[in-house]
């Protein structure tokens, strides 16, 4: 395991060579100021250059936060928001609301909304008040310590606690579809076969090896290993459910694509407003949740190459992707996107800054997140 320290120099020379500037420059940067000011500073130039308004977002690992790596006063004073993740702790969310986060992703939205609501009612300054009024309460690919990550019950659940953001991961199919889901394959520990035969590791589906309708028709990512608050019941998720009947989605577990969560989304808007909910007391509250939440999502790919050490920054070692190139990624995501009119509802976060910088350059108005962490960066890392 790498030191925090180890760590936060490892994301400033990624950082630093995505922007193509020297292995010496780089050390030298690293030495003068904080890591993660140069990369938030090299991040706006970029973007500013494309025409964007809006500074990106530093998104780093909590523990980095604690460690005292990240200058979340600095970053205020210059302008950039600080996101960071993943906990669901109940100390740990209140600690990083007090060193002054501006979000928190989150397994478990609804413990940090009581949190967020408890820290404001015993708020005294005015521009920590003002903080936690706005404060961004992002659900970690949807709920997952309370339903299955990054599937249709998961949302459900985000959208019923009237949370701000939508956190969540995408890829690429076969057929260029952009698929929701954490891994570049399909995780066993997550995911079953639908037809019963087993599915292990040793032989994983990859996202791009597999179309978008073979991915529904064949898996169901029901598995509740996270956390035992997770629950699958489909009762518990009517919306998903008539959703996952009225579009022929083979189960509410079945994985999706981007455009089928956006569609989701309107769906529960009528759902609420004129179908089946419509007489629930949480009508109105949940129309509205549908009609402002907003998405986070991430560019599930690597770098490429990575600094061998931190003592030999020269030195590059190659990664393995099994997916398709930046480019693609954006192409299909912009798409996406496009088509289903929700550019002003997304935004865009990866440990890959390639991806970020081609955001930034064709859809300059749409917000990025750089996520920092160079044990994340790895094949099989989590978030």
């Amino acid at each position: 395991m790498k030191t925090k320290s180890t760590v936060i120099v490892f994301t400033a020379i990624l950082c630093l060579a995505s922007y193509r500037a020297s292995a010496q420059d780089a050390v030298t940067g690293i030495q003068n100021e904080n890591p993660s000011l140069v990369l938030m500073r090299r991040a706006w130039q970029s973007a500013s250059s494309h025409g964007a308004k809006q500074r990106p977002v530093l998104s780093p690992d909590k523990d980095d936060v604690f460690a005292g790596a990240v200058p979340i006063d600095e970053l205020h004073r210059e302008g950039f928001l600080v996101l960071p993740g993943t906990t669901s702790d109940d100390k740990e969310l209140r600690a990083l609301i007090h060193a002054g986060a501006d979000g928190i992703i989150t397994d478990r939205p609804d413990v940090l909304q009581r949190i967020v609501s408890e820290e404001l009612a015993v708020a005294t300054d005015e521009v920590a008040k003002a903080r936690l009024r706005r404060f961004d309460v992002q659900g970690h690919r949807g709920a997952r310590g309370l339903r299955p990550e990054n599937t249709l019950p998961a949302y459900e659940e985000a959208l019923d606690l009237g949370i701000t953001t939508i956190e969540l991961d995408t890829g690429v199919t076969a057929d260029k579809h952009s698929s929701i889901w954490h891994d570049q394959f399909l995780n066993p520990r997550s995911c079953r076969r639908a037809d019963g035969r087993p599915y292990t590791k040793e032989n994983p589906v990859y996202f791009a090896d597999i179309t978008m309708a073979d991915l529904q028709n064949n898996f169901i990512c029901d598995k509740t290993y996270f956390s035992p608050d997770q629950q699958n019941d489909h009762a518990l998720s009517p919306v998903a459910s008539a959703f996952a009947h009225a579009s022929g989605i083979p189960d509410p577990y079945s994985p999706v694509s981007l455009s089928q969560l956006f569609k989701f989304v309107r769906f529960y808007e009528v759902y609420y407003r004129s179908g089946q909910g419509k007489s629930d007391p949480r009508a109105a509250a949940r129309m509205e949740s549908a009609a402002r939440i907003r998405f986070n999502i991430e560019t599930k790919l690597i770098p490429d190459y990575l600094p061998a050490d931190t003592q030999h920054a020269h030195e590059r070692v190659r990664t393995a992707n099994h997916t398709f190139a930046p480019e693609v990624f954006v192409e299909s995501l912009l798409k996406t996107i496009e088509e289903n009119q929700m550019k002003t509802r997304c935004e865009i976060e990866s440990f890959d800054f390639r991806t970020l910088q081609l955001i930034e350059a064709r859809s300059p108005e749409m917000p990025t997140y750089y996520l920092t962490g160079n044990h994340k960066l790895f094949p099989g890392g989590t978030r």
